[in-house]
This record gives C-alpha cells, structure tokens and sequence, in this order.
C-alpha cells in the first residue's frame, strides 16, 4: 500500500446524495486501537472494491487522529471522503458494478421504460415488433353488437325476449316470490284494505 493516489473529488451535490445512499449502511471496516495498519488499509481497499460505498468505524482515536486517518486512506486507495461524523468516516470509490455512479454524478442517469398508459389499447408483441399499433376498438365493437339497423329490422328476436315470451311474462309487472305466502313478511297487494263499507 505504499504507492499513492490522487484523491477522489467529487461536488456537494454529489457528496450529499451518497451521504444520503449511506445512511442504511453499517459500518463493514472497524479500525482498532493499532490504528491505520496495512492489513486495515488492505480491508478498507477490499470492501471498496465490493460495495464501492462503505462506512469505516474507528474506535479509540482523537478527533485530530482520525481526520488525518480520513486524509491518509483517501490518499493511498484513492477514494473520496463523503462525510466524517464522530467516529464514522463515509467513503467512495467509483468500481465496475456502478452502483453509486448516478448518484455521484459520474454517469448520466438512464430514462425510465415507458409503459403505456390506461387509455391507451394495448399492443400485441407480434405488432409492436412490426412498428404497428393494435387498432383502437370502438363502443360498437366492445359489446360485439355492431348490427345496422338493416340488420336489425331483418333478424330474428334475442333469446332473452323469446324466453320472456314462452314464460307469459310479456309486460307483467314483477313482484318478490315470497309475496303474499303465509309467514312471509311482505304483503299481498290488497285490494281496498282501508275502505270503509
């Protein structure tokens, strides 16, 4: 670990978001009362590799102590200080996987796949692979009765009028089943109840 790199820099809009995509983390690095030791140095430079954003946690030191640690570590791995809070230091190496780069402001954020909306008819793969759209269906074709009034006057009654028919039902008013049974709680239709004679 003794070769030595430039620090990373990064803006205060992007500092700000990792701080903010660091908060659920836990720290995954403790620094001991040896302090910043090549096998310390060797774990940070793994777990950065890894997770490319990682809170360091270092124990016994002074507050002086642990911002030149901060400074030493940036400094030899290459990584940027998010942000140092008592005891735990936040830090950031942009790695392969990308994880964080968005939020760093070191990649373009990419757009969101576009999903169609309620109203719009949905389009079949075999016709969204052909640059088509899936025709757009009318009233008259939802219900599936699309008939002109030619058609109409010229065919037969539904089976719904037809079964009315064959029942004597016809135009007869409707009245519960139960009506007018004896224990039945509603009433016949009476015909003079009231009427005085």
């Amino acid at each position: 670990m003794s070769e030595s790199h430039t620090p990373l820099s990064l803006s205060s809009q992007a500092r700000s978001a990792l701080r903010g995509a660091a908060h659920s983390l836990r720290p995954v690095v403790l620094i001991g009362d040896q302090g910043l030791t090549p096998a310390v140095l060797k774990e940070i430079d793994l777990a950065l590799n890894a997770h490319e954003l990682i809170k360091v946690r270092a124990g016994g030191q002074e507050r002086e102590e642990r911002h030149e640690m901060l400074a030493q570590i940036c400094e030899e791995l290459g990584c940027a200080p998010i942000h140092h809070l008592g005891k735990t230091l936040i830090l950031y190496r942009p790695g392969k996987k990308g994880l964080y780069s968005v939020a760093a402001g070191l990649a373009v954020a990419k757009e969101p796949r576009t999903t169609r909306k309620a109203s719009e008819p949905h389009t079949p793969k075999k016709l969204a692979a052909q640059g088509k759209k899936a025709p757009r269906k009318t009233a008259a074709n939802k219900t599936g009765s699309a008939r002109t009034a030619k058609d109409s006057a010229t065919s037969k009654p539904s089976i719904k009028a037809f079964s009315a028919e064959r029942a004597g039902l016809g135009n007869k008013p409707k009245r519960p089943a139960s009506a007018g049974k004896p224990g039945s709680k509603l009433r016949a239709p009476a015909k003079n109840r009231h009427a005085v004679h």
